[in-house]
């Protein structure tokens, strides 16, 4: 089967990538409204293709300190996906979903740690709906890891996933808004021979 990767990516190919980040975004906020049990609105999703090494950049700067919630992505297509959020955010989304007034100071505890991988699972489980809608593909994702460090260190996990597809990844971000903003950026890495069942699927290979 022939593969391809993100430096031969057509532009009908990257209007379906952005389709799914502007479909993964609205049920991401969906489900975080849920969640949270309050309106939030969501700004239209930037959808970029980068440099590996323009990424951190993109996010504020390689040692700002991020929330990353990583999974492996298994089913008709395989890879992994990672949503990142700046750790003053993280700490907001877990004092509302947790009931505690304005937000949480110092280092999250067990239980808030685990409050934070829960909102990673459902927001990426938002976007891995969308694709498997768009596709009609059976997608699973894995139970999340937890990351909280320097934006440059939590790309470098996923970094060999990133180089088996190229030097470009995909990067979509998400402003989620309730009575403060919030970025979060979002990851899809699929592996290079998932790009052609992924094209195929929409009658594009």
């Amino acid at each position: 089967m022939s593969t391809m990767n993100l430096e031969d990516i057509s532009s009908q190919y990257f209007d379906v990538l952005k389709e799914i980040g502007n479909i993964g975004a609205g049920n991401a906020t969906t489900a975080l409204s849920q969640l949270l049990n309050s309106k939030v609105d969501m700004m239209v999703p930037q959808v970029r293709l980068l440099d590996f090494g323009e990424v951190g950049a993109s996010m504020g700067g390689e040692e700002k300190v991020m929330a990353g919630i990583y999974l492996m992505v298994e089913g008709d297509i395989t890879g992994s996906i990672m949503f990142l959020l700046d750790e003053k955010a993280a700490h907001l989304l877990v004092a509302k979903l947790m009931g505690i007034e304005g937000t949480i100071e110092g280092e999250l505890d067990e239980i808030q740690l685990s409050a934070l991988k829960e909102i990673g699972n459902i927001i990426t489980g938002a976007y891995l709906n969308a694709l498997s809608m768009l596709t009609n593909m059976k997608i699973y994702p894995s139970i999340p890891d937890l990351c909280i460090d320097m934006a440059g260190a939590i790309l470098s996990v996923p970094a060999i996933e990133f180089g088996a597809v190229g030097d470009k990844i995909l990067l979509i971000q998400t402003q989620f808004t309730d009575e403060v903003e919030l970025d979060g950026f979002f990851v899809l890495v699929p592996d290079p021979e998932s790009y052609h069942k992924i094209m195929a699927s929409l009658g594009m290979a």
